[in-house]
């Protein structure tokens, strides 16, 4: 059995999916089972709890296997992934699959990625085997930015010439799979990334060519990118943390290009053109206007 957490999340519900497309008895530990119930059926054994709730955690570990860890970017998600790994190990799971980031580490310069170092640091410690995947910036995260791409036309980020090695989250979660349901892995780090550096002028090419229409990358001032973030409701540390991501990308952190998702999964992974293509009808969407 195998325990998957933020499995309503973009990457967990990924990993879901991927599980059980390969047969694998799969439980979700989830906040709102209802949405979990629509994404997944009767796929996936529904296990209702909260990272806040530790005996609700400990009763979605009873009688698992192996757990992928994921969380929420959250101020609290050091405190709750490390209980997580805690009552993982006290309940003698085989193997933990953490999901972090390419570039966690302690201190880092974006608090995201600090979290997870400290967590990668515990897990490194745990009486539990373990197996770390370092995802790269997913390219979901450019539906964010959808509306005024339909509307205007317009891809909006402070990204300047960035680089960066972005992921198609179904990616994530095929290679994800991979290493949950095979040995060989235990103690390890993987870093995964798509299958080329690129710039959000290129994305902006690429949605244009998706869609049919003009598609213009605008470079936003931070400043102006963390006033849009907020007007657009997201909390003021998040909204910085997201510039924050930009300006180290602006500065080569996000490019690195890896070929482990082809290693560990049999297939290259999507290129930004394929995600543009799939994801075309909300780029292009109208009902909005």
């Amino acid at each position: 059995m195998i325990l998957v957490t933020g499995a309503t999340g973009i990457a967990g519900s990924q990993v879901v999916r991927a599980l059980v497309r390969q047969g694998q008895d799969v439980r979700v530990f989830v906040r709102d089972p209802d949405k979990a119930r629509r994404l997944f059926g009767d796929a996936a054994e529904l296990a209702p709890g909260d990272f806040a709730e530790p005996r609700s955690l400990r009763a979605a570990l009873d009688g698992a296997d192996v757990l992928f860890l994921s969380g929420a970017d959250d101020p609290r998600r050091v405190e709750w992934e490390t209980s997580a790994i805690d009552a993982a190990a006290e309940a003698g799971l085989r193997r933990i699959v953490k999901l972090s980031s390419i570039v966690a580490q302690p201190d880092a310069p974006v608090a995201f990625w600090d979290w997870h170092g400290r967590i990668e640091q515990h897990l490194r410690t745990a009486s539990v085997p373990s197996v770390i995947l370092r995802a790269s910036f997913f390219m979901s995260n450019l539906l964010a930015a959808a509306e005024p791409v339909a509307l205007a036309g317009t891809l909006c980020a402070p990204a300047g010439s960035a680089q960066i090695a972005m992921i198609d989250p179904r990616d994530v979660g095929t290679a994800a799979a991979a290493v949950l349901t095979s040995a060989g892995h235990d103690g390890r780090s993987y870093a995964l990334t798509g299958p080329e550096a690129v710039t959000y002028a290129q994305v902006a090419e690429a949605l244009a060519d998706a869609t049919g229409r003009d598609v213009e990358f605008v470079d936003l001032p931070d400043e102006a990118a963390v006033h849009g973030l907020t007007q657009a409701g997201l909390p003021a540390f998040a909204a910085e943390q997201v510039v924050a991501i930009f300006a180290q990308a602006r500065l080569g952190m996000a490019s690195q290009v890896t070929t482990t998702v082809q290693a560990l999964t049999g297939r290259p992974p999507r290129d930004i053109c394929s995600f543009a293509r799939d994801s075309a009808n909300v780029f292009s969407r109208t009902e909005a206007a």
